[in-house]
């Protein structure tokens, strides 16, 4: 990857909190917790989704940049989902760690060096995982999950 591509990627990362907040805006609180799309994520569990894995995703950065050859482990999220009963719970906390989850990660970002981005780790589901694989997968995850919670505050709001 070039350093204009990465450059553009984590100006997406750094975003990606505040597309998040963006796309609760006005989000009525009654509906956060309802399934407008059958068999999909509510808008507070996308949100908790958000806070546990960013959690793990600064982890596993740290893990590429500080260890030889880490593993990644890959989770269940859909038993996170379940387990630690993202709908039942208040999802201020999950939002606060995301932020500063993110905020964690920027910091290590502008430590690295260009080599940095090719350290690598194995990860149980996917196979080679570098920091430049990690910076592509959550560069855009945020964004795509404040696109899902624009879509569902939209149908609530019968926009959609």
């Amino acid at each position: 990857m070039n350093r204009e591509t990465r450059e553009q990627l984590i100006r997406q990362y750094a975003r990606g909190h505040d597309e998040v907040v963006e796309a609760l805006r006005g989000f009525p609180a009654e509906a956060l917790v309802t399934h407008p799309l059958h068999g999909k994520w509510s808008a507070r569990e996308i949100v908790h989704h958000l806070g546990d894995s960013e959690t793990i995703s600064v982890g596993r950065l740290r893990m590429l940049l500080t260890q030889e050859h880490p593993v990644i482990h890959g989770y269940d999220q859909d038993a996170y989902s379940v387990l630690l009963r993202y709908n039942t719970r208040d999802h201020g906390p999950a939002l606060d760690a995301f932020r500063c989850a993110r905020l964690v990660g920027l910091q290590y970002i502008e430590l690295m060096a260009d080599d940095d981005w090719e350290r690598a780790g194995w990860h149980t589901e996917s196979g080679l995982y570098t920091a430049t694989t990690w910076l592509q997968i959550y560069a855009a995850h945020a964004h795509d999950h404040a696109q899902q919670i624009a879509r569902l505050r939209d149908m609530v709001l019968g926009k959609a």
